[in-house]
């Protein structure tokens, strides 16, 4: 007889995350039978679609309020589906704004609840973690320092590790990765990376492009290779480089965005998970980081800890410049980034605390946060 999990996933993060959470539980339990949000990779390792994963990747806090109201009765349905016939387990896997209420209601009638994929309450607006402390049984992190914050608020928590040191190899063959992009072997790449979301882009994209004509006033020879998410992205950067960008080697490129940090000597970027992948690729990085004025103000006046980059967060102090809001100006960045190309010391000091945290993520983060939901199922 198969014993039920319930399972909701949002974004494509939340669909690669939760598929493979979802073959690792079943190599320990083949009597596991998964039901939820999926996407399709979840799909494809087995689990039941309710109702697809795009319905609830709008979740985020510039979409529509029409899509978000749509999303009320969804988790309304769900909520008494699984309140009707009670699954042996609810794994919410991140969308902290959906999954928390949902997690909170199941658990006050009993079934069992564990939430993958920490929200940034660790950062900003802490009184969350009143409401994390009511929904959850257990939390599963990504980050050491996150389950340190959980074990200092009483709630059950179990590291798990990240899952892109799985994807991520310590050696990378830049000569390789150059080859696959059509860029020459010899030369010297700056990586640009305004971000994923359309407003980190307005925000960004002006700097960075200021950033490269900097560096090239100052490194003649140096060349840019910027990767664009989608093709909306591409053409805003585009306007922005045909008004600023006039004579400067800026290629861009469409996704790819690992590969053109590993094809690069250093990397320009915005703060947020890509932070974390240039740190395991080993690229020395400056992070520029610029909101509206009013939003940057309520951000800082919610937020709890001294960095943004992940490297900084989990080495307990800056490794890596970041430069924000009146700060991140092109002479600024260019000279951040210029000490960094000409500072063998430093590289090679980075390249060593970049070794030591990879290590201190740990390895097989599906395996281990497979292991940590199997104590929270019946034997």
């Amino acid at each position: 007889m198969s014993l039920r999990i319930a399972i909701v996933a949002g974004e494509a993060s939340g669909d690669l995350l939760a598929s493979a959470l979802i073959r690792a539980l079943q190599v320990r339990r083949p009597d596991l039978h998964f039901e939820g949000i999926a996407g399709p990779q979840m799909i494809a390792a087995g689990c039941e679609c309710l109702y697809p994963l795009e319905r609830l990747s709008v979740m985020g806090l510039t979409e529509a309020l029409g899509r978000y109201l749509e999303l009320l009765p969804v988790r309304a349905r769900l909520k008494k589906r699984w309140l009707a016939e009670p699954p042996a387990l609810f794994i919410g896997v991140d969308a902290p704004d959906f999954n928390l209420s949902l997690e909170e209601g199941l658990r006050k009638a009993g079934i069992t609840t564990a939430h993958y994929v920490s929200p940034s309450v660790w950062a900003w607006r802490r009184y969350r973690i009143r409401k994390i402390a009511r929904a959850v049984d257990r939390m599963l992190t990504l980050f050491p320092f996150e389950a340190d914050f959980y074990r200092e608020h009483d709630v059950p928590v179990s590291f798990v590790g990240h899952p892109l040191t799985d994807i991520i190899p310590v050696d990378t063959n830049q000569d390789a990765v150059r080859r696959a992009l059509n860029l020459p072997a010899e030369g010297e790449y700056i990586a640009l990376l305004p971000g994923s979301r359309s407003h980190e882009l307005d925000y960004l994209a002006g700097p960075m492009v200021g950033t490269a004509r900097w560096l090239t006033e100052h490194r003649p020879g140096i060349a840019f290779i910027a990767p664009m998410i989608n093709t909306d992205m591409r053409a805003r950067f585009q306007r922005v480089l045909e008004q600023h960008g006039q004579g400067l080697d800026i290629r861009l490129i469409d996704g790819q965005s690992r590969e053109a940090m590993t094809a690069a000597d250093g990397v320009l970027l915005a703060s947020g998970t890509a932070t974390l992948e240039a740190m395991l690729l080993n690229r020395p990085m400056v992070v520029a980081y610029r909101l509206h004025p009013l939003s940057f103000q309520i951000m800082k006046a919610l937020f709890s800890v001294r960095h943004i980059a992940l490297p900084n967060l989990l080495a307990g102090k800056q490794l890596i410049p970041e430069l924000l809001q009146s700060e991140a100006t092109p002479e600024r960045l260019g000279a951040a980034l210029l000490e960094l190309l000409e500072n063998d010391e430093q590289r090679l000091k980075l390249s060593d605390e970049f070794s030591g945290i990879r290590a201190s993520l740990g390895n097989d983060a599906a395996a281990r946060a497979a292991d940590a939901i199997l104590e929270l199922l019946p034997s």
